[in-house]
């Protein structure tokens, strides 16, 4: 999930529009981009739209963020979204593990009653300092959880730190990927406010990438195109990922776990990252798929 594009969730005319864009997930929104007294209507078209037969098939993933459970909205707007078509709930402002666990059930009660088969998963968002302390533990709370999506906005901004200090951004991004790690599931940037800076989106993104994040949120369609090219493993990395696959193949018969590949040594945790990169490149259609 290179993109992932925002769409107000009062804005139900944009839905369908935004499954025409290359992000590779839409996330509608009920929280922050929903104003208080249109809470209940907009989760009542989200619902609806999620139970439109009419509605376009795409291979894009379908998410959409609740409003926080300590908010009165956020049962009803379970109730109401978790419904066939929804790939992943986006859960803001976990307070603790158990709740995690309590929100993953609230999903289960709700796939019973809308009759959902397939399991909806979780991405929860690292958005306060007791979040952020306390990733490792969310992100290992219930088997839903598939990842965990940094807030720098909600994080930094009642601190006073400056959005723009990279050094508490590297320091965040990185808390949240190693956490995630533990985990053994995928982290992911936040968004970036100044739509007009596309430099520093990009700037913003290719780090996260090298930090080991899987991909960024989307404010703004300008932005997709970006989040996609920085998340794209680049030819040279994808040469030499076949290179280490294809390079292990032949060691594998003899017995030798390290190995030399265009003078880096090579042992199985380079491989691993090989591997990740030789199937993302499919996925993505790069490479063919065998």
């Amino acid at each position: 999930m290179r993109s992932k594009l925002f769409v107000p969730g009062s804005r139900p005319e944009l839905f369908s529009k935004a499954l025409n864009s290359e992000a590779d997930a839409i996330s509608i929104d009920l929280e922050d981009a929903v104003v208080e007294d249109r809470k209940a209507q907009a989760r009542t078209q989200v619902g609806d739209w999620l139970q439109n037969p009419q509605r376009p098939t795409t291979h894009q993933l379908i998410i959409v963020r609740v409003n926080a459970m300590d908010t009165p909205h956020f049962a009803q707007d379970v109730a109401a979204v978790v419904r066939p078509g929804l790939d992943i709930l986006n859960l803001p402002k976990p307070d603790s593990a158990d709740a995690v666990r309590e929100a993953a059930q609230a999903i289960a009660r709700a796939e019973k009653a809308n009759g959902v088969m397939q399991p909806v998963r979780i991405l929860l968002n690292i958005e306060s300092p007791k979040a952020l302390r306390q990733a490792a533990a969310l992100a290992q709370a219930d088997p839903r959880v598939m990842g965990l999506q940094v807030g720098l906005g909600d994080l930094f901004e009642p601190l006073g730190i400056d959005r723009r200090e990279v050094a508490a951004v590297q320091q965040v991004l990185l808390a949240v990927r190693m956490a995630a790690g533990e985990a053994g599931i995928d982290a992911y940037d936040g968004a970036f406010a100044n739509v007009r800076d596309a430099d520093g989106f990009l700037a913003e993104a290719q780090m996260a990438r090298r930090l080991g994040l899987s991909g960024k949120s989307c404010i703004h369609p300008s932005q997709i195109a970006l989040a996609n090219q920085a998340f794209r493993p680049t030819d040279a990395e994808i040469s030499h990922a076949i290179k280490v696959v294809e390079t292990a193949a032949q060691y594998k018969a003899s017995g030798q776990g390290a190995y030399l590949v265009d003078g880096h040594m090579i042992d199985a945790p380079f491989l691993l990252r090989a591997q990740n990169i030789v199937s993302l490149a499919r996925r993505l259609s790069i490479l063919p798929p065998h």
